[in-house]
């Protein structure tokens, strides 16, 4: 035996008595805790805690009756552009100097927080580093992190019958001087229903700002004075421009809040707008997988003459109208509000990501090494961006998100299409897919008559690896957390279709994880390719 060889299991062995000794004071403090809770008296049944260090994967068991999505997913938002670099720091920049403009991590709450954002962009490597670092400062942070982020899934332990009458019982004296009306109970005011708000500020007006100094004039407000037919016009133009910022003037005062929430023309304009609407969801196909025009004369009418493609989209046009007025004012559908946050549909205004993660086994080695084969955490995206007139971007690439979102446009693809050599930082566009979207309708489900079901399910053709190739992803549209909607996509199959040998191919779904969609400020309202 070398001394080499002899120096590492002098470190191994010394490594594995500091393991143990660890695990026997840890022992010894369970034990005298739970000697000394059981030596004090038991006034109420407390949840007794973890004293060992859990991991990340065992605390997730315990976290609060939450959705999956709602507690993994934070829904990012790109609403700044891209650095000039692909890596994020300017190239005159010198190396470390960005890495003091975010917040240093102190306690042990930083990084486990910090971990959880890493985990939820896919760093994986750099997740686990600051989960361990977490746990070293403190064994319980993984508490302290539901105490900060989830207090109302947390609800104290129901006290024993004997006790709760031990405590809540009135000594017999005080109770012989009391009136009989006093013993019982008070009711407690109940909390009103978000309908019952919204419903007491009807008569309410937009007050102005306070005067600046005292016992002078109040600083002018205009919109308080205008009447309500043009503040309802005022707001409408401001759900075409876009409708997240209606949304969010209910956070203005309570009259603007009573307008976003009671006003159903401006709902109603935007259900039958083309900006944000539904008239915009292409039932049929546009376009050819390569972005090109169909054939001018596509479809026959009622007297089987061939009509051209402007008539026909026409027709369409007409068609989506009549439904969408059609839908409204029925058990599915009981307002326009309710129509657009719960109807199928698309949105422009960003892109949908799926991040995959998967564990593969390293390259094995002769050697024996401590703890088996090496682990490779493997990570990539899956990106689609969606047009207005039925064409769509895929893109499979391992570049995260905010070095991608900002150039997922159609001037970059046909750039790096016709470019001789790959241009920064938007190299990753190389591998950008051409294809056209559709979503269902009820010539699809002549059977289902629930009009979500018929328009749940959406369709995307896209090139494949080469020409002779096409690909197919059947995709269904869905709802991730409590408050967004139409925010997901999960996947139903995917296939390559051989255009020589006219087969199909299925891959396997077996790592791949649903689309989540992700606003980018950049797109404004989603042109269209």
């Amino acid at each position: 035996m070398t001394s080499e060889d002899r120096e590492a299991n002098s470190e191994l062995e010394s490594f594995r008595q500091q393991w143990i000794s660890d695990l026997q004071s840890r022992t010894h403090e369970a034990e005298a805790s739970s000697s000394s809770a059981a030596a004090a008296p038991a006034v109420t049944s407390r949840p007794r805690r973890r004293t060992g260090p859990s991991s990340p994967t065992i605390t997730k068991k315990h976290l609060p009756a939450v959705e999956d999505d709602e507690y993994y997913l934070h829904g990012p938002t790109f609403d700044s552009m891209p650095p000039p670099s692909s890596s994020g720091h300017l190239l005159s920049d010198p190396p470390g100097k960005h890495e003091h403009d975010e917040k240093p991590l102190v306690s042990a709450l930083d990084h486990y927080e910090k971990a959880m954002e890493k985990e939820a962009q896919g760093n994986m490597g750099e997740s686990l580093k600051l989960y361990r670092q977490a746990y070293r400062l403190d064994h319980r942070v993984d508490m302290s992190y539901r105490e900060k982020h989830f207090p109302a899934g947390f609800t104290p332990a129901k006290a024993t019958p004997s006790s709760a009458a031990a405590v809540t019982a009135p000594p017999a004296e005080a109770a012989s001087h009391k009136p009989a009306a006093s013993t019982t109970a008070e009711e407690e005011p109940q909390p009103l229903t978000l309908e019952e708000l919204i419903a007491s500020f009807s008569g309410l007006k937009i007050e102005g700002a306070p005067p600046i100094i005292e016992n002078t004039p109040p600083p002018p407000c205009p919109i308080s004075n205008l009447p309500d037919e043009l503040l309802v016009h005022i707001l409408s133009d401001v759900a075409v421009a876009d409708v997240g910022d209606f949304a969010r003037l209910s956070l203005v005062c309570k009259r603007f809040a009573y307008l976003v929430a009671t006003e159903q023309r401006i709902w109603r304009r935007v259900c039958l707008g083309t900006e944000f609407g539904f008239t915009s969801m292409p039932r049929h196909w546009q376009k050819t997988v390569e972005w090109e025009q169909l054939e001018t004369q596509e479809e026959a009418d009622e007297d089987g003459f061939l009509v051209s493609m402007r008539e026909v989209e026409e027709r369409r046009l007409a068609d989506a109208l009549s439904l969408t007025t059609s839908l409204h004012d029925t058990a599915v559908y009981p307002s326009w509000k309710n129509m657009f946050r719960t109807r199928p549909r698309i949105r422009f205004n960003g892109c949908y990501i799926s991040t995959v993660n998967y564990i593969r086994t390293g390259q094995a080695t002769n050697q024996a090494v401590w703890g088996g084969d090496p682990y490779l955490i493997v990570t990539y995206y899956r990106y689609l961006r969606f047009f207005r007139d039925g064409t769509a971007i895929s893109l499979l690439t391992t570049t995260s998100p905010a070095d991608v979102v900002h150039h997922l446009t159609p001037e970059l693809l046909k750039l790096h299409r016709e470019a001789p050599h790959a241009h920064l930082p938007s190299s990753m566009m190389d591998d950008a897919l051409k294809g056209r979207w559709r979503q269902s309708s009820a010539l699809d489900y002549p059977d289902n008559t629930d009009p979500k079901e018929q328009e749940s399910d959406l369709y995307v053709e896209t090139e494949g690896v080469s020409a002779k190739y096409m690909y197919r992803m059947d995709l269904s549209l869905r709802s991730a957390g409590k408050g967004t909607r139409n925010n997901k996509i999960v996947w139903r199959s995917f296939r390559s279709y051989n255009k020589l040998t006219d087969d199909w191919a299925d891959f396997q779904l077996k790592n791949d994880k649903p689309f989540f969609f992700s606003r980018v400020k950049s797109y404004g309202v989603g042109e269209s390719a």
